[in-house]
């Protein structure tokens, strides 16, 4: 019997325990699990327990007490301790100057923040533009505005934050989905700009793609037109409204989440 103790989930200790059991091709030994860990009298009941056995006890555990109880009531019974991140922890503290943090679970989180922040870009591409208006539901955030206002970059930046956000084109000529309308206002975000900066930014965007500066998507009559539409829309639906002239995304992005995380609590009170 292998025992595989933990004070986070026990992963890694079953993984090495297995890797190590498979050279005696499995050798027909039972490998049992017990996670989490983290009073002395739990301790004390594994090792009692596995000391009516033939076992040995692999751990993972990164408070030093904990390491010392465990080592002290195997020994007193004779059985076998394997320390498999003592050692390593020790070992990387000789070479940097960081103290461990000795915190359970911490690549557990490493992981679940990684993959949490794969599917929020996956999310803002797929959703990107107003492409799909089921989006809109499952957003975390949604972002309005007219063309240029720098919607897909804010999405893009918000992801990296772990942030699932869509965005919508505002059009005149194109009624918004009317999902938007039924959003809490902390969950919907709008973009105005200064209309000068716009046509700036729509003339550079039309002599990138080739395409004569001078178009109607450039004219100023056109952005006045846009932007007071998206002010309507902003308006109906109750969103908060950030100017984003001459900003950069990184403080935008500090403006949304500011706004977000604000009526996230403020509903969870």
């Amino acid at each position: 019997m292998v025992y595989v103790v933990s004070d986070s989930v026990g992963e890694t200790a079953e993984m090495v325990t297995r890797a190590a059991v498979s050279q005696f091709n499995h050798g027909h030994l039972e490998i049992r699990r017990v996670p989490y860990l983290n009073e002395p009298e739990d301790i004390r009941e594994i090792v009692e327990e596995a000391a009516g056995f033939a076992s040995i006890i692999v751990f993972t555990l990164v408070q030093p007490n904990l390491r010392e109880i465990l080592v002290q009531e195997a020994g007193a019974r004779n059985i076998r301790a394997v320390d498999v991140m003592g050692p390593l922890i020790e070992a990387l503290g000789t070479i940097t100057t960081t103290t461990p943090r000795l915190e359970p679970g911490l690549m557990r989180k490493v992981d679940e923040e990684y993959f949490r922040r794969v599917e929020a870009i996956e999310f803002a591409v797929k959703y990107d533009d107003g492409k799909d208006p089921r989006g809109i539901i499952q957003a975390d955030l949604v972002v309005l505005g007219v063309s240029r206002t720098g919607k897909t970059p804010l999405c893009m930046y918000l992801a990296h934050k772990r942030i699932k956000a869509a965005n919508i084109p505002l059009v005149p000529e194109v009624a918004p989905p009317e999902e938007i309308f039924t959003l809490p206002p902390h969950r919907l975000i709008g973009l105005n700009v200064n209309p000068q900066q716009l046509v700036d930014i729509r003339r550079e965007r039309l002599k990138a793609l080739g395409l004569p500066a001078d178009a109607g998507y450039a004219r100023s009559e056109r952005v006045l037109k846009e932007l007071a539409y998206a002010r309507k829309v902003f308006q109906r639906s109750g969103c908060s409204v950030i100017d984003v002239t001459n900003k950069a995304v990184e403080e935008t992005a500090g403006k949304v989440l500011e706004i977000y995380h604000k009526g996230e609590r403020y509903r969870s009170e």
